[in-house]
């Protein structure tokens, strides 16, 4: 079977500006919206048009600008939504109205005081407003999470049958384990008659840290659109992360997958993200974080430095990371402390670092991590002659 493409939906702009503290401006919203058309994202959920006129103006400004990316404005099931997205998404070229409606029984009854019928109908009208205006529809079913298969097969099936090309399968409260993600997507393949006419996307949240590994599990089971944003940003513990599903995809070859994304540009970009939302990344987070690539454990830096793919299955510059990162502490070993002394310039033999190391882990043992000056002076302040009188 030949590699089939995964569509890299990207909501940055929209789900993770949802962050508290994290409001873009017109500027910054379509500045990033350029790096991410640079970066290979397929489509970019620019804003909701109808929550403000500075929304509005900046779904309309990222679609003037953008050429090759898709350009998605979301909207509730509401005829003023669609009309307002729509009109903001007037100049884009490729244009692109995300609609929908809660379809889980805790949706329809405490957030709507409906019933599946109504619900129903009113994720028809919506996408045949939304078709009034665009030809590309993409309809989610919130909380597809906890709604009941049977029932979201018949919201997906009238839905495609009304028009809409992508039906987004939302894990809203990130309530699904990896499977029962998995076999919801599959169920939906192999009972909506009329799935083929559409593209299931994956809209995965992270409350219980899965986001990455559900959206995965989507795709193997027949999606072929992930959303997701820079860093994870997003509503509560955040959305799926892009970095880590497009390098999952990549990393796992043999899964028959693949995205557009330049991989190269992910830590930039989630630089560029951190600075302009004002939002730091956790050092430990996969793939961007500070210590993605840092090793500090002797164990591990023993073996990295024989062979780096020991302990590093990505390259850093895949990523556009600086590079690995030999870091001291008391945890280090030999090996690592004649590594940096090495790279500081200095030559040392075996007999000169098992003396330097012993004075290395009393200053280690007081400090967190030992930096170039600690080194530089425990350099300075040794003598080739002392390794004699220590005998």
């Amino acid at each position: 079977m030949a590699d089939q493409k995964v569509f890299i939906f990207d909501t940055t702009l929209r789900d993770g500006e949802q962050v508290p503290g994290c409001k873009l401006n017109t500027k910054e919203k379509t500045e990033l919206a350029v790096r991410l058309e640079e970066m290979g994202v397929d489509i970019i959920e620019a804003g909701f048009p109808i929550s403000s006129p500075g929304d509005f103006h900046s779904v309309e400004e990222i679609s003037r600008i953008i050429k090759n990316a898709t350009v998605c404005g979301l909207s509730r099931a509401v005829q003023k939504d669609i009309e307002a997205a729509a009109r903001a998404l007037k100049k884009a070229k490729h244009p692109r109205i995300h609609t929908g409606i809660g379809t889980s029984d805790p949706h329809i009854r405490s957030k709507f005081n409906s019933n599946r019928e109504d619900i129903l109908a009113r994720a028809v009208q919506a996408v045949k407003w939304a078709r009034n205006f665009v030809d590309d529809v993409e309809f989610y079913a919130e909380d597809a999470g906890r709604t009941d298969n049977d029932y979201l097969a018949r919201v997906i099936e009238a839905v495609i049958a009304a028009g809409a090309t992508v039906v987004n399968i939302p894990d809203t409260t990130g309530y699904c384990l990896p499977y029962q993600y998995g076999e919801k997507i599959a169920w939906l393949a192999n009972h909506v008659p009329n799935i083929d006419k559409a593209v299931i996307s994956c809209h995965c949240h992270n409350d219980l840290g899965l986001a990455t590994a559900n959206s995965i599990a989507g795709v193997i089971a027949g999606a072929r659109q992930i959303e997701c944003t820079i860093n994870g940003l997003g509503e509560r513990a955040g959305n799926t992360s892009m970095e880590e599903c497009v390098m999952v995809l990549k990393q796992h070859k043999h899964l028959g997958f693949y995205t557009g994304v330049k991989t190269e540009m992910l830590n930039p970009m989630s630089r560029l993200v951190s600075e302009t939302m004002r939002m730091p990344v956790q050092p430990n987070k996969a793939i961007v974080g500070a210590n993605a690539f840092s090793h500090s454990s002797g164990i591990h830096q023993d073996g990295f430095l024989k062979d780096s793919t020991t302990y590093e299955i990505i390259r850093p510059e895949e990523v556009g990371a600086d590079g690995s990162k030999i870091v001291l502490t008391a945890r280090s070993g030999r090996s690592a402390l004649a590594f940096r002394l090495q790279k500081l310039g200095y030559e040392f033999n075996r007999n000169d670092i098992d003396v330097l190391y012993d004075r290395f882990l009393k200053v280690a043992d007081n400090k967190k991590e030992i930096i170039e000056e600690d080194l530089r002076e425990l350099a300075k302040n040794y003598k080739p002659e002392e390794v004699i009188a220590d005998f």
